[in-house]
């Protein structure tokens, strides 16, 4: 992950310094030092203070950057996440990149400890999907770890996840489901989306490793909970998804399913409010 995100860091500099930080660089004396602190000005759970370390060590790798929390700790309003000192430019150059990143991520892992403190003591996991900005994928699955859910699969290569369209453009989800077990040489792990509960009794003696249950209310996630562990220890994991809010979150953990994915953790998450500040 440190390589893509360096490549990110440094897209994201070209993208807003361009040829020049003309403002600093015709307001600001070159001889000028500064301390800086990063404050947060909300309740947020923190992530992405590696992200800010690289836009400053790029923008100047003289400046001092002191994080005082770790991904994944909670902060109070007014609570000082990072330390700057140095150059004056160069804090002021890479303040909104590393704001940016810092508020991103910090805004996914806050909405994600939202979820997992919504199902405390059900057993599920509140897990993410692959619904994230492009580029961004592997900050932002981090940024849910760091809020304590799990991550699916990352990408297409790594898991194999029979849905919908498969199923139809295949004639079926089992005939689906059985194509890609019979070609699975990589020994990947595979689930299978399904839309009722007669998908699921097609599916469930086929043996793979997951069962996603799609937009089913808390009363057919009970059925298809129950039987699913009628088969004892040979039973899938159940995943259940599907406009899965807040709200709404701990009924369907209740159901016993094993995860809960919500895909509203990367792609509907708003921005932490964090802010940096010349403090001396």
């Amino acid at each position: 992950m440190a390589r893509a995100r360096a490549a990110l860091v440094q897209a994201a500099l070209e993208e807003d310094v361009g040829d020049g930080d003309w403002t600093t660089e015709w307001t600001v004396e070159s001889d000028s030092r500064s301390k800086a602190i990063i404050v947060a000005k909300q309740p947020l759970v923190v992530a992405g203070t590696v992200c800010v370390l690289d836009v400053f060590r790029v923008v100047d790798p003289d400046l001092t950057v002191e994080p005082l929390v770790d991904d994944g700790d909670r902060v109070a309003p007014g609570d000082v996440i990072t330390r700057l000192a140095g150059s004056t430019r160069a804090i002021l150059t890479g303040e909104r990149t590393a704001l940016n990143f810092l508020g991103r991520l910090s805004g996914i892992a806050t909405l994600t400890r939202a979820f997992t403190d919504a199902v405390a003591g059900t057993g599920a996991r509140v897990i993410d999907t692959r619904k994230t900005t492009p580029g961004w994928r592997l900050l932002e699955k981090a940024a849910v770890r760091a809020g304590g859910g799990a991550n699916h699969r990352v990408g297409l290569y790594d898991m194999v996840l029979v849905k919908d369209n498969h199923a139809d453009a295949r004639g079926g989800v089992v005939a689906a489901a059985r194509a890609a077990m019979a070609k699975n040489t990589r020994g990947l792990a595979v689930e299978v989306e399904v839309r009722t509960l007669g998908e699921l009794e097609q599916v469930l003696p086929l043996g793979v490793d997951r069962v996603l249950l799609d937009n089913m209310d808390p009363e057919t996630l009970r059925e298809a909970v129950r039987r699913a562990r009628a088969l004892g220890g040979a039973r899938p994991e159940l995943e259940a998804s599907g406009n899965v809010t807040l709200e709404t979150v701990r009924a369907v953990a209740e159901t016993g399913v094993d995860f809960i994915s919500v895909g509203a953790l990367t792609h509907s998450a708003p921005n932490a409010d964090v802010s940096l500040r010349v403090v001396g």
